[in-house]
């Protein structure tokens, strides 16, 4: 694996040890690098042996606590529930996760709802999936894009959770939050634009790999 500039070895580990601790923690390399006045692409060029860092920078990423991440963290219960109710409209948790870049499994937590907390930019874009899909149901060109919906739609049913227009955009983000609303068959307003990853250059590397969600 590749030394940091100016950095023997053993201490390069120990800053690729730190920021895995953060990892742990549930820091993005977006977040870590914000908190060490670096960028994403340098804490992820470093962690995969690519790049790079100065020493200046490896200090500064080592003085990063996860007590300064956890400022960053904020609740999920309203991700989880927007979540949820893309999930009455037949988006699955596998749509879900390749529009938002997330592993599949980090998608299935946030709609179970064994996540406390996500990180703001997470949030954000959870935001801007469901501004994007609150209204429409998924395509069904094919078999498994049908099975994928009628088992995301099945799924809604047997929890109670409600299509979009049965939350309350004024509280969802109150911890604790709880819609009024149980689950009720939508028709929507057309079929849901896909939604991409970013091409290799523009991609946020954090999407990739990492925890965007803490227990």
């Amino acid at each position: 694996m590749t030394a940091l500039a100016g950095y023997p070895a053993s201490q390069a580990d120990a800053v690729r040890a730190h920021v895995r601790q953060l990892r742990d923690h549930g820091a993005s390399y977006e977040a870590s690098g914000n908190a060490a006045g670096a960028g994403a692409m340098t804490v992820h060029d470093l962690m995969n042996g690519g790049g790079q860092v100065t020493a200046r920078t490896a200090g500064a990423l080592l003085a990063v606590t996860t007590a300064q991440i956890e400022l960053r963290r904020v609740p999920a219960g309203g991700v989880t529930w927007r979540l949820r109710s893309l999930t009455a409209m037949g988006h699955g948790a596998a749509r879900i996760a390749r529009a938002l870049e997330v592993h599949p499994e980090t998608a299935q937590k946030l709609v179970r709802g064994t996540a406390a907390t996500v990180s703001p930019e997470l949030a954000a874009q959870v935001c801007a999936l469901f501004d994007a899909w609150w209204d429409k149901k998924p395509p069904r060109r094919t078999r498994a894009e049908r099975v994928a919906a009628t088992a995301a739609l099945k799924r809604a049913a047997r929890h109670d959770w409600p299509c979009p227009l049965g939350l309350d955009e004024e509280e969802i983000d109150e911890p604790g939050y709880r819609p009024l609303c149980g689950w009720r068959p939508a028709d929507g307003r057309g079929i849901a634009p896909d939604i991409t990853p970013a091409t290799a250059a523009t991609r946020r590397p954090h999407r990739q790999a990492e925890q965007e969600i803490g227990a």
